[in-house]
Formats: structure tokens, sequence, C-alpha cells
């Protein structure tokens, strides 16, 4: 479709591909290393996460299934982008002053796991 192709053209414009891209004939089948994800994991930090997430990346295999599976999540990373990840709320007399149709929502994009939520008041008596 025409939308397909103007966002194509536009995202091309915003992040061309580099000597770490594969290029295809006009622009299709481009895929962006830039994640250079056949090199990871590439501190102790997140070898320590891949473990601690279930991951046994010293077994060939299943360092491969981690590798495979990492970009699938860029759909969340683009929605959390778009929804942000802070939001400012007035509470007053120790509730929230929130309108008729206001909610407050915690969206987990990237899971099911295990979250923490953080809280910041600020304000004064």
């Amino acid at each position: 479709s025409r939308l397909v192709r103007d966002l194509r053209a536009w995202l091309l414009k915003l992040a061309p591909p580099d000597e770490r891209s594969a290029i295809g004939a006009d622009g299709s089948g481009i895929a962006y290393l830039h994640n250079d994800i056949g090199l990871r994991p590439d501190s102790e930090d997140e070898r320590w996460r891949c473990v601690e997430n279930g991951w046994d990346i010293d077994d060939p295999v299943q360092l491969q299934r981690w590798r495979d599976q990492e970009p699938i999540n860029a759909h969340s990373h683009l929605a959390a982008m778009l929804l942000g990840s802070s939001e400012c709320i007035p509470v007053c007399g120790g509730q929230m002053v929130l309108g008729q149709w206001q909610s407050v929502m915690l969206v987990d994009l990237d899971g099911p796991r295990e979250r923490t939520v953080g809280i910041q008041c600020v304000g004064f008596r």
C-alpha cells in the first residue's frame, strides 16, 4: 500500500543502512544489524541478565535461541516509546485527582515477567 511505501521511505531516511546492513534491491529485504546480536551477550552484566532470565548461554543451542528471539521484542520498545514510561498525577487530600474517565494503567509490553514499579511523590504541606 502507499502508506507502507511512504513509511518505508521515511524510515530509510531516518535510519539509512550502513556498512553493517545487508541491503536488498529498492530498499526491500534490508536487515539492520546495528544491534550486533551475533556478538551478544557482550558484557558480564548482560550475561548475568540472560542467566537470571533462564537462558543457559553456555549451551550453543540455547545461546542461539536467545539470539533468535531477541529482535522479536522491537514492537514492545516502539509501543513503549508511544505510550511513555512515566506519568505525573496530582494528589490532593491523599487521593489521586483523576477525571471521570481517567485511570492509571500499568502496561507490560514485553512479558509477562516480574516487574518493579517506582513511585516518587513530590509536594508540600
